[in-house]
């Protein structure tokens, strides 16, 4: 099992918007995350920040990541929510939201 932890920015005009799509998160997207392996999907608030979480019960979460950005559900989903964003200048290349570095875990 692989723990994610990930974190960006929400525009404060937009937070609200941004939390009416995950009220009703489309289910074409939810269908998509639990094809490729992502369980227990988290997203917290803080400020100005989003802080999501994840697990991945799959073989290889790179080649799944990239099927999920495949799906045109998800890009349409994506049109919605990355308005709302904006990334991180700390993150590395080819990222949106900010990989974080698991430093505790408590089973």
């Amino acid at each position: 099992m692989k723990r994610v932890g990930m974190v960006i920015h929400v525009k404060p005009e937009k937070l609200a918007e941004y939390k009416k799509l995950h009220a009703e998160p489309w289910p074409g997207v939810i269908a998509a995350l639990k094809a490729h392996h992502v369980h227990n999907y988290v997203i917290y608030h803080h400020a100005d920040l989003l802080f999501g979480h994840l697990e991945y019960d799959g073989d290889d979460f790179k080649a799944d990541m990239a099927e999920i950005a495949k799906d045109p559900v998800t890009q349409e989903w994506w049109k919605q929510t990355d308005p709302c964003q904006s990334p991180l200048a700390t993150r590395k290349e080819g990222e949106w939201w900010a990989e974080m570095e698991e430093v505790f875990y408590m089973a």
